[in-house]
């Protein structure tokens, strides 16, 4: 079926707020590894891996491998049964997490394990106030709107938590644009710090933060800065939730898990996108001591099921096993090289920003910080026409988002760099 028709017929069964992406939308057929192919034949360097969530490249042979086979034996049976892949991958995670005497609950996708954290420390603090990072995403359900501090992605005011937005990451945009490192965290910290004391009744459940923000354009944070915050929320014994749903699995290089670049230990963190390598698997860790503030039955349907559990532990074995965290570290470092080099060259970037292979840049009218949603839109199409894929996000919806696979090459990050360079080229 063509393109056009396929348009035609997404834009009469799907509901409208459901747009895709460029003026021609592209119908992706089949991809292998850094790469996708369109119906019509073209290839696609795909540098934004279907929103951070193919992340060791397209029809990965382990991953594909093991879902088949996992598909030949039974692909559902719920966690009312013993199931080995979905008992193996939590014993896994676990492991992986860092967090003390962990257990794991899986869920469909990140929404939903966000939702389950929610519900977690409200039900262990028997409190329903909620801590959030302005600038902050979490999902799309009706709790975890409550706790997404992002006007263009807030479907609903409506709620029953009461949520107090805390100043984040986004220092470009904050009070404090003037300040870097400590001072720039001291600053948050003390209107953490003055927003509990004044706003609140005390009993604050947790504060969820995402350790890079997603969708609020990649805003990264100094290191330490969560930490300094977690010292002030475990004086008052409130919950700290770690959002690793785009910053898991090795992808900022440095670590691991996004947390660990603010020396702490969270109480629970979750987990979905990449972990599957497409396949739709979420979920939580937290300690058994939390997981028990809850004592009725309480399953997901979908979530570990066989087929998915079977996907991620096969992602995770890929990644441990061909060190992909250090080549996102090492990549992650080339291409960061090259988009500050392409930041000096066109003075309507304000800053790049991210982490490893978590790379934004934010695009400005020259010599203010005033967003320009059209410039990011000519680059958006223009690096599409290139053959590179890249995403879109931030407040204004002026930041370019890019997050390479795990185990791209450097060649492959030097046809990207090129494809953004002829793309910038063609801006206005």
């Amino acid at each position: 079926m063509s393109t056009h028709d396929l348009l035609q017929r997404y834009r009469a069964a799907l509901p409208s707020f459901l747009n895709p992406y460029y003026e021609d939308p592209i119908q992706i057929d089949h991809g292998e590894g850094s790469y996708v192919f369109d119906a019509e034949g073209n290839r696609y360097l795909d540098f934004f891996g279907g929103v951070l969530t193919t992340m060791i490249g397209h029809n990965n042979p382990d991953v594909t491998a093991a879902v088949r086979a996992q598909a030949g034996k039974v692909m559902h049976t719920s966690s009312l049964y013993l199931s080995e892949p979905m008992i193996a991958l939590a014993e896994k995670i676990a492991a992986l997490s860092g967090i003390p005497d962990a257990r794991v609950f899986m869920t469909p996708s990140g929404t939903e394990a966000n939702d389950t954290a929610v519900l977690l420390a409200t039900s262990y603090r028997k409190s329903n106030q909620m801590l959030a990072m302005r600038n902050s995403y979490h999902g799309r359900s009706f709790t975890t709107q409550a706790i997404t501090s992002h006007s263009s992605w807030s479907s609903t005011s409506l709620s029953g938590l009461q949520v107090t937005f805390v100043q984040g990451p986004y220092s470009l945009r904050s009070p404090y644009p003037h300040l870097t490192g400590d001072d720039y965290t001291n600053a948050c910290l003390a209107d953490l710090t003055q927003l509990i004391d004044m706003t609140s009744a005390g009993d604050i459940a947790g504060l969820i933060a995402e350790p890079i923000q997603g969708v609020g354009g990649f805003a990264t944070p100094p290191d330490g800065f969560f930490g300094s915050m977690k010292k002030e929320l475990d004086n008052r014994g409130i919950l700290y939730i770690s959002d690793e749903v785009q910053t898991g699995w090795g992808r900022t290089g440095d670590h691991f898990w996004g947390y660990q670049a603010h020396g702490i230990v969270p109480d629970m963190l979750t987990f979905a996108k990449g972990v599957g390598n497409g396949i739709t698997l979420a979920g939580i860790v937290a300690r058994a001591e939390i997981f028990d503030t809850i004592d009725v039955l309480n399953f997901s349907t979908f979530g570990g099921n066989p087929l998915s559990a079977a996907g991620g532990l096969a992602t995770i074995d890929h990644v441990l096993d061909n060190d992909l965290q250090g080549n996102a570290l090492e990549m992650g470092n080339r291409f960061r090289a090259g988009l500050d080099q392409l930041a000096a060259d066109h003075p309507w970037i304000a800053e790049v920003r991210g982490r490893g292979l978590m790379q934004a840049f934010e695009v400005v009218e020259p010599g203010s910080t005033e967003p320009s949603v059209a410039r990011t839109v000519q680059i958006h199409q223009a690096a599409k026409d290139q053959g590179l894929l890249i995403g879109k996000g931030g407040l204004y919806n002026n930041v370019i988002r890019m997050a390479p696979m795990l185990n791209v090459t450097a060649e492959e990050i030097d046809e990207g760099l090129g494809a953004l360079r002829r793309a910038a080229a063609l801006v206005n």
